[in-house]
């Protein structure tokens, strides 16, 4: 059986963390490496990732057509975007490709609760196309949306669910740093919240729809803020810099309301090198009803591993799921994979034979 053959698009902080993720596992192989960056395009994986021989390399190329020639692998990972109209156009030719995509992008994780007529546009192209696409992550994906899920399944009533992810950004790339505003000045933060241009936390509204969708709780309103988390000391991390009196991130708050009654509370302030100031991280669960479950995870699952982790994991559900748009909830539960990727995969469900 020829191993589970995968293409990355997007080679930065994620895409990288990705393949050398990938090549300590077996019966997986990357096929084929998509990036923009002048830097790198034109160069080996192993050599842009200071890897040693021993493994199958892939040239990193400008164009998706070079990196997933027609029958070439059996699931691509796009980790370029957060948001699902910024992504649409390369899942779209992906999908046409007629490959499998597991993408990053937030809004992926559960697309309907802010995209509705691109994820029916995406579902109709996967389903014509006979491939699947999935958004997942630490969070979306997990942390503050499947972990509650899973939680509730030993309850036989919930009232009020609460998702609470005190987190560091330090891992993340450039992205996440120019959407959580890391190192702009609280001038500019008021102004990028009153134009709309300062995204923060992408991913409430998906998190939010995806535990009242799968509890049945019916939401009839959702609701977020964003304030400042401003720094008293220099902070720098691989991929930002905060000076004294600037942001070092900001701390989102979102609700799922009924009638008014806000039964789904989300929570999440996070910043580069939070320890700097006395802040620990860590990951809590409420859920009220019967009976009452608190989940407290100290410190946080680490937001660039677990991302990483979540989006290799997913591949042989992915490659084994129906056509169409997916979600968390339409796939079994995920867990890591230890063993041979080959092993997981159902008969005829391999693109690349």
């Amino acid at each position: 059986m020829t191993n589970v053959k995968v293409a990355l698009w997007g080679f930065g902080a994620m895409g990288q963390g990705i393949a050398r993720a990938l090549l300590r596992k077996k019966g997986v192989e990357i096929t084929g490496i998509c990036d923009i960056s002048p830097a790198i395009v034109g160069k080996g994986m192993l050599e842009v990732l200071g890897e040693k021989a021993g493994h199958s390399d892939a040239k990193i190329v400008a164009s998706i057509e070079d990196a997933v020639p027609p029958k070439s692998c059996d699931v691509c990972i796009l980790a370029t975007d957060s948001f699902t109209a910024k992504a649409f156009d390369k899942m779209q030719k992906l999908l046409t490709l007629g490959v499998n995509v597991i993408t990053s992008a937030e809004e992926m994780a559960y697309p309907s609760a802010n995209e509705p007529e691109l994820t029916k546009k995406l579902d109709e192209l996967a389903k014509a196309n006979g491939v699947s696409v999935l958004g997942t992550g630490i969070n979306p994906g997990l942390v503050m949306d499947l972990l509650a899920l899973c939680l509730s399944g030993a309850m036989t009533d919930v009232s009020h669910v609460m998702c609470k992810r005190v987190n560091s950004l330090s891992p993340f790339g450039p992205t996440v740093m120019e959407e959580q505003g890391v190192g702009i000045s609280v001038d500019e933060f008021n102004k990028g919240v009153a134009s709309g241009t300062l995204a923060g936390h992408v991913g409430f509204a998906e998190s939010v729809n995806m535990i009242a969708d799968g509890m049945g709780l019916e939401i009839d309103g959702f609701h977020q803020q964003m304030e400042p988390i401003v720094t008293t000391v220099d902070r720098k991390s691989p991929y930002g810099f905060a000076a004294a009196g600037h942001l070092a991130g900001v701390n989102m708050t979102g609700q799922g309301t009924k009638n008014g009654e806000v039964i789904i509370d989300m929570l999440h302030p996070q910043q580069i090198e939070p320890e700097m100031e006395g802040t620990h991280t860590g990951d809590y669960i409420v859920l009220k009803g019967n009976p009452p479950i608190s989940m407290t995870i100290k410190p946080e699952i680490d937001g660039g591993i677990g991302t990483i982790g979540m989006c290799i994991n997913c591949i042989p559900q992915v490659i084994n799921a129906d056509p169409g748009v997916i979600t968390m909830l339409d796939i079994p539960v995920p867990r890591a994979i230890m063993g041979d990727f080959r092993t997981l995969i159902k008969p005829g469900k391999k693109i690349v034979n």
